[in-house]
């Protein structure tokens, strides 16, 4: 099992910034891609970004230059660094690893609204 630690979540006015982490733990040796979905309400779960043991990184059109993706291997964890953000990014984000298995933390509120 992969236990998570999410934090950075919150409300922000459009064109604001918020800054996620993930800190993962438990039975990562086997982990080799971390990453972040995000689901609105209504809506299906999508990929936001993802990054690889490899520091490979995979953006969903509707962010690509506006939200940065980065992991630290010593420390188990991602970031997401968010800027410009829309009322049409609000969602619950939630982080993600995979490897022989998929792996999902509990989830993170991001509300961008005036």
């Amino acid at each position: 099992q992969v236990q998570f630690v999410e934090s950075g979540g919150g409300l922000v006015q459009p064109g604001g910034s918020l800054n996620l982490s993930c800190a993962a733990s438990g039975s990562i040796a086997s982990i080799y891609a971390m990453g972040w979905y995000r689901q609105a309400p209504g809506k299906r779960r999508e990929l936001v970004a993802s990054v690889t043991l490899g520091t490979a990184t995979t953006y969903a059109d509707s962010v690509k230059g506006r939200f940065l993706i980065s992991r630290d291997n010593v420390k188990n964890t991602v970031y997401l660094q968010m800027s410009s953000l829309r009322p049409e990014d609000t969602a619950v984000y939630y982080c993600n690893a995979m490897g022989p298995l998929t792996y999902w933390g509990q989830g993170t509120q991001v509300t961008v609204s005036s």
